[in-house]
């Protein structure tokens, strides 16, 4: 005899079911889109990166105003405003710099420059994580969506053996509507993954101002982690990450400033050439001059002060920058050594047995050996195997992608099949 709520859920499991074939028919694509070619997309046109490049070109006007001397200065006096007793003087004025002032003044330039490449390569360092992290995350979202249409699949088989039990007046009705349930909750993991894919994919584009309808599928191997870089190799890069190399720019630039000031204890004198034409006696006169300041109430010994104490400062932050760089890397490798075996322990044993039991659940319930419960339970226990594995993987791909940013490498994930 079939329950009353019998139809009402049959008609939700179907109406679910129409309503994720609809999803998955408009979310599913031709296009595919590797790492690649979602990192070449990014590179070209993602806005903070080209506000990077365009920082970085900024300082070549630096560079070359550095470069500059003094300008002369024109100077015109008169004594007198009689014409007959009046002097005029016409005289060029030339500061000259003494005691490397412009060689340390292009030094520091140039040191700023090259921090601000640094600082560019740093950006494309951080975009290059962005994109590696978007893409991992819309190839999980993929095998999430396609576990969640295996388990609707499964869910599927769990109530067509419900209902032959029903129809033979093996088990009450109510077995029926459990499976119903659980076939109806399966429908909506599957929409929940689809939308996650949607998020995934939008999040993915905006790093170029693009749409999520032109990424299509992620073509990627998510399934396989990669092995961490060896201590050796990690000790060996260490010093060549953007983190290090900017405090290092950081030292050379306050070093470079401190010269400059040091630099400028030697007072500049100005030259001084010109014409006085006196009016009184009929002729013209050379005029030459030369001054010097007299360093009496200013010797620029504070700034030098300063600039010693901030190259002080500088040292000790490279010390430090290296001690968390060190630090926050060897967290990471270990969060993906960890990550790597459990998913190895998951794929090798967990996983197939969650599975094995639940089909051993699913045929004994066909053949009245188990309730449906026994079969819930497995499944449930099926599902949280499924998710911990993704998990899993989702940790050792960031804990890759994390160890790239800090030590400015690129090896990622990718396989032959998503390159």
């Amino acid at each position: 005899m079939a329950s009353p709520s019998f139809p009402l859920h049959r008609a939700l499991a179907v109406s679910v079911l129409a309503l994720t074939l609809s999803i998955r028919a408009s979310a599913e694509s031709p296009h595919r889109t590797t790492l690649a070619e979602a990192l070449n997309k990014s590179l070209a046109a993602n806005p903070g990166l080209q506000a990077a490049r365009h920082g970085a070109a900024a300082t070549e006007g630096a560079v070359l105003q550095s470069q500059a001397r003094p300008n002369p200065e024109l100077a015109f006096t008169q004594e007198d405003t009689r014409s007959q007793t009046r002097s005029s003087t016409v005289q060029i004025n030339q500061l000259i710099e003494l005691g490397g002032k412009r060689e340390a003044r292009m030094r520091l330039a140039e040191v700023e420059r090259a921090t601000a490449h640094t600082a560019l390569a740093e950006a494309e360092v951080a975009l290059r994580f962005q994109v590696a992290n978007h893409f991992n995350d819309l190839l999980l979202a993929q095998q999430r969506v396609e576990w969640a249409r295996q388990t609707q699949e499964l869910a599927a088989r769990a109530l067509d053996a419900a209902h032959k039990r029903v129809q033979a007046g093996k088990v009450p009705p109510l077995e029926a509507s459990r499976a119903q349930v659980a076939e109806a909750n399966a429908g909506l993991e599957v929409q929940q993954a689809q939308s996650q894919v949607l998020v995934a994919q939008q999040n993915l584009a905006s790093l170029w101002g693009g749409k999520a309808a032109e990424i299509g599928e992620a073509k990627g191997d998510f399934s396989v982690p990669v092995e961490p870089p060896s201590l050796e190799r990690i000790e060996e890069r260490l010093n060549q990450s953007p983190a290090m190399v900017l405090a290092q720019h950081a030292l050379e630039q306050s070093r470079a400033a401190s010269e400059l000031e040091r630099a400028k204890r030697t007072q500049d004198p100005t030259l001084s050439l010109g014409v006085k034409r006196a009016s009184e006696v009929g002729r013209n006169q050379v005029v030459l001059g030369v001054s010097i300041p007299l360093p009496l109430f200013d010797s620029n010994a504070g700034n030098q002060l300063q600039a010693l104490r901030k190259v002080d400062q500088a040292e000790q932050k490279l010390q430090e920058q290296r001690l968390q760089l060190q630090a926050s890397v060897l967290a990471a490798r270990q969060q993906w050594l960890g990550s790597n075996r459990q998913v190895a322990l998951l794929q090798a044993q967990v996983l197939p047995t969650a599975q094995s039991a639940y089909d051993v659940a699913v045929r004994g319930f066909t053949l009245g050996k188990f309730n449906f419960l026994d079969v819930l339970d497995a499944q449930r226990t099926l599902f949280d195997a499924q998710r911990l594995l993704l998990e899993q993987l989702m940790n050792s791909h960031r804990a890759s992608a994390e160890i790239d940013r800090l030590l400015g490498t690129s090896s990622s994930f990718i396989t032959p099949s998503g390159t």
